[in-house]
């Protein structure tokens, strides 16, 4: 687990962007168990390329006329148990921090595993992104 005081300004990078920061198994059942709707949410990291990469990837994209209807994060190293319930959601796909999944009416759509966030630039995966959201979330108003 790494100090409160360490993560603080890296989950503000998310948060202060309109991101909930899930803390509890409890919240994220209700986030990402909704049957309705579209959820965004990023598996927060300490490591370089959820700094570099991974966290600019998911604000870039959040900013396309298509975007999820709610927008979350849990941070890995942290959250233990809001991370643990995360995972669940995010099967088969294995533990991955950072990692970026899109959720629609309660199901798994699209997941941007570690291995896709290192070595690419936070464009890239906006791109990624954003292809999937205009597949899956309707245009904002």
């Amino acid at each position: 687990m790494y100090p409160i005081e360490l993560v603080i300004p890296m989950a503000k990078d998310l948060t202060d962007f309109g991101f909930e920061g899930l803390s509890t198994a409890q919240e994220v059942d209700s986030a990402l168990g909704s049957k309705e709707g579209t959820v965004l949410m990023v598996v927060n990291s300490v490591c370089g390329c959820a700094a570099g990469n991974a966290r600019p990837a998911a604000k870039f994209a959040l900013q396309n006329a298509a975007k999820p209807t709610k927008a979350v994060t849990v941070f890995a190293g942290v959250h233990k148990e809001a991370v643990e319930k995360a995972r669940e959601y995010l099967l088969p796909y294995p533990p991955s921090s950072p990692a970026i999944a899109l959720f629609k009416d309660g199901q798994l759509v699209h997941m941007i595993e570690r291995h896709h966030i290192e070595g690419r630039s936070a464009q890239m995966i906006a791109d990624n992104l954003i292809e999937a959201m205009n597949t899956h979330c309707a245009v904002s108003a």
